[in-house]
């Protein structure tokens, strides 16, 4: 089935309607949003297998992978409704007056609240969890603001089909429609539409590079600039130190090669780099590594277009002297799959031509081999920003590389000690974003509660008669979250 392209008149009364939703929003209570987002929740838990189904045959990911992705889908809109209910991702702050203070201290209170519609795109390798009804959408209606998804064009009928089911939400539970709005657009420009429009204050993407800075690009030419969260890819290396690889370089090749091949190599968090110092250890690991890959089947990729450019990407990196094929999967793959491939370097020849630390989205893996210290650091000075990095290491190893680690803690959001980066925990204390060009904003995570922040900004009432205030900042505090009041956290009131 084919979706028309939203027309500009479309999206601009979907963005009118988005505007007065959000100053509805403002009149109702967080306990009546978190309502909605529980009520959401349940909805999407209770779809039928049409559901799954229809996403398994759009985006060829399996059965498992997708009824999984959904019971995370669900449980982040619960775990995002739960930190509205708590008020945490409120920070409301009180500081009482001091009339008696020289010169006088006012009575200040300060909360967070919504930045107004928020632009999300779908993602393709997460149709649901990073999708329509993905976190971004979960975390800006949570922040108390619309939605505007643009349908990713490689699963239209599985965004269509969650989106009917969030439309459907609403009415049922009596919110205005524009609280959640869906479009499809297929060009470059439709996207620059939606990010260009004076209703939009927020943006929230994940993807390439190219489209992710394209956008921020956008909203910073605007006459008022907005905030753009685009996480836009990383190869999420691997430093393998000597000790820990001594100790059994079979395992961490298993290791390694399990996390780099999980779901076609189509992860953000996909080990795209291993880095090591060479010598027997690494040999054995490679060995182990070319061992194992070569009864990897080739699998259907996300959709045609990825893999076109997992293809033209490798080759990119294969064409370049110094770089040779260490070991594949014995099957080459039809058109529309990946085949699982490892290549080695050495570091000289990394360190000498910076697209050999580009992304290359799918199971491709680059090996690189350092002669000594020296070469080890001048590796991770060269890494840009990336979403983890990961230590297989031993205690001893970390004492021994403190300077190295000391870098790697510059370049990225989630910094691993053993096991590998594929799998990101919906939780408070996950970091999902990274520098540049992991992300557009490194102080951000799109993972875990602390995801609403970002389409959160602060208000400051000043010597307000209790009973104008809002409930979040009234002394009797009849929400019973968590606010710092004269700098103690207490859920009392005052």
């Amino acid at each position: 089935m084919t979706y028309p392209e939203t027309s500009a008149v479309e999206v601009d009364e979907k963005l009118v309607a988005a505007q007065e939703a959000y100053q509805y929003m403002k009149k109702r209570s967080i306990k009546d949003r978190v309502k909605l987002m529980q009520a959401i929740a349940q909805a999407i838990e209770s779809a039928g297998p049409e559901l799954v189904k229809t996403a398994m045959e759009e985006s060829f990911l399996p059965e498992a992978r997708l009824t999984g992705e959904k019971a995370r889908t669900v449980f982040q809109w619960r775990s995002y409704a739960a930190a509205l209910e708590n008020g945490a991702c409120l920070a409301v702050r009180i500081d009482t007056a001091v009339p008696d203070k020289t010169p006088p201290k006012p009575d200040l209170r300060k909360m967070m609240i919504g930045l107004g519609p928020v632009a999300v795109f779908g993602a393709s390798n997460f149709p649901f969890a990073f999708s329509t009804a993905g976190g971004d959408t979960a975390s800006a209606i949570a922040a108390g603001c619309p939605v505007i998804l643009k349908a990713h064009p490689g699963h239209p009928r599985t965004s269509t089909m969650m989106a009917d089911i969030i439309a459907r939400t609403l009415m049922e539970e009596n919110w205005p429609s524009g609280v959640f709005s869906h479009i499809y657009g297929y060009s470059n420009e439709s996207g620059a539409y939606l990010v260009n429009h004076p209703n939009v204050k927020a943006v929230a993407f994940t993807g390439s590079y190219q489209g992710g800075k394209a956008l921020f690009d956008l909203a910073n030419r605007r006459p008022e600039p907005i905030p753009v969260f685009s996480e836009m890819g990383s190869i999420n290396p691997v430093f393998a130190l000597p000790n820990k690889l001594n100790s059994d370089p079979e395992g961490a090749a298993s290791q390694y090669l399990a996390s780099l091949t999980l779901g076609v190599g189509q992860f953000c968090t996909n080990p795209g780099v291993l880095i090591a110092y060479q010598g027997e250890a690494l040999l054995r690991f490679k060995e182990a590594l070319a061992t194992a890959i070569s009864d990897i089947a080739p699998a259907n990729m996300l959709h045609q277009g990825i893999a076109k450019a997992f293809s033209t990407n490798k080759e990119k990196m294969l064409a370049q002297q110094g770089v040779a094929v260490l070991a594949t999967a014995k099957e080459v793959g039809q058109e529309g799959q990946g085949a699982a491939i490892v290549a080695q370097v050495d570091a000289d020849t990394l360190l000498a031509h910076d697209h050999l630390l580009e992304e290359v989205f799918g199971p491709f893996g680059l090996i690189v081999a350092c002669k000594d210290r020296q070469d080890l650091l001048a590796v991770a000075q060269k890494l840009k920003g990336q979403l983890t990095i990961t230590l297989t290491a031993d205690e001893g190893d970390v004492t021994d590389h403190v300077d190295l680690v000391n870098i790697l803690q510059d370049k990225c959001g989630r910094l691993l000690f053993n096991g590998m980066p594929t799998g990101v925990e919906v939780c408070t204390a996950m970091q999902h974003g990274g520098p540049f060009p992991a992300t557009t904003d490194s102080r951000f995570t799109s993972v875990g509660s602390d995801a609403i922040k970002r389409f959160l900004r602060p208000l400051c009432f000043q010597n307000w008669p209790d009973r104008l205030l809002p409930d979040e900042l009234k002394d009797s505090n009849p929400l019973g979250i968590y606010r710092m009041v004269n700098d103690v956290l207490t859920r009392d009131g005052i």
